[in-house]
């Protein structure tokens, strides 16, 4: 298991109108058995709880699928083991899980319980004092994004035409004809994940779990934006064959896409770019740079570098904003850290693990 590739995805987005949530698609409810809501507050043990139950879950054969936080990826959010229909999740803000079923499906987990309270309450003020300006900090960032976003959608509508739109479909249709053929069986279904995440590390893709869940991948070389039609057009044929696909949104702007799944015909369509480039040697490598209208893309080229340049030098902007929320928030979990009982949260993370064992 050592040598197997995790699986690692975002719910949850930094997006321009701020934290843009997936966390409802967590898990197939219908057939999920049990889902535990951690509840606790900062430097409590959640991604601590999260990572050894996942531990053991993959010691006994598992495959563990790992949410990342989309604020600092170094932190779970989530674990999700679809084999046991079973999940964890941080349900406390701003992706708070409500229950459907509490006690049925639903299981309340409070390691606010772990932290040593006569011992915190002396430090309140020192302890709201660390988390000034936090807001502040990620307000800043979505501003940033939002100006971003602006210009990234005049930068494509520069280029986006209906001839373009028309050579996408088409393409769609030669690689559907090619590589998805008619299972008989009822159209499939699609869930939602981010692939990719604006976060104080910077722009990051897990392409690694594209490369875990799917053997030949499909590089779409694209400078400016444009793969949303295609992917869009793929997903749709995929499912009308009758696949299960993963759509995964670009956090920037979540109503388009930016890279396809297809797991059970081991297929993966990626956004790659100059900034982010698909680091893997891919099946096939479409350019859809080349397919734009050659004349705009020369008589634009300055605006469209300029555009590129200002909408990156946002982003980073954004980025800086929230790795300065990051060590606000690495410096408040320093001064809970000695006031919280590992023990016990090792302890309820052990009693979880065979709880689902043993299901």
């Amino acid at each position: 298991m050592a040598n197997t590739p995790q699986v690692r995805f975002f719910l949850g987005a930094n997006a321009p109108t701020g934290f843009y949530s997936l966390y409802d698609q967590l898990i197939d409810l219908e057939n999920a058995q049990v889902l535990y809501l951690l509840k606790g507050g900062p430097g409590c043990g959640k991604s601590t709880l999260m990572r050894r139950v996942a531990q053991r879950l993959e010691e006994a054969g598992h495959t563990v699928e790992y949410i990342q936080c989309s604020g600092d990826p170094v932190s779970l959010d989530a674990i999700v083991d679809s084999e046991l229909g079973a999940a964890i999740v941080d349900a406390t803000a701003p992706h708070v899980v409500e229950p459907t079923c509490p006690g049925a499906l639903e299981h309340y987990v409070n390691l606010g319980d772990c932290y040593d309270s006569a011992a915190l309450r002396p430090m309140r003020n020192q302890l709201a004092e660390a988390m000034a300006g936090y807001k502040d900090c990620y307000r800043r960032a979505y501003r940033c994004l939002t100006a971003a976003s602006e210009i990234r959608a005049d930068l494509r509508s520069l280029l986006e035409t209906p001839e373009l739109e028309e050579k996408m479909l088409r393409r769609a249709r030669g690689i559907l004809s090619r590589e998805c053929r008619r299972t008989g069986k009822e159209p499939g279904k699609a869930v939602q994940r981010f692939l990719n995440a604006v976060c104080c590390q910077g722009t990051v893709c897990n392409f690694s779990t594209a490369d875990a869940l799917c053997t030949r991948i499909y590089a779409l070389c694209d400078t400016y934006g444009l793969a949303h039609p295609l992917l869009t057009a793929l997903a749709s044929g995929a499912m009308a064959a009758g696949y299960d696909v993963i759509v995964c949104p670009d956090p920037t702007q979540p109503d388009r896409m930016s890279h396809l799944l297809i797991p059970s015909l081991s297929l993966g369509f990626v956004s790659s770019t100059p900034e982010q480039p698909y680091p893997g040697r891919p099946y096939r490598r479409l350019h859809l740079d080349a397919m734009a209208d050659r004349t705009l893309l020369r008589l634009r080229r300055a605006r469209l570098r300029f555009s590129r340049k200002i909408a990156g030098a946002l982003t980073q902007e954004a980025v800086e904003a929230m790795a300065q929320a990051k060590e606000m928030h690495d410096a408040l979990e320093r001064l809970y850290n000695p006031h919280v009982d590992f023990g016990r949260v090792e302890a309820t993370a052990e009693e979880i693990a065979s709880s689902l064992l043993a299901l």
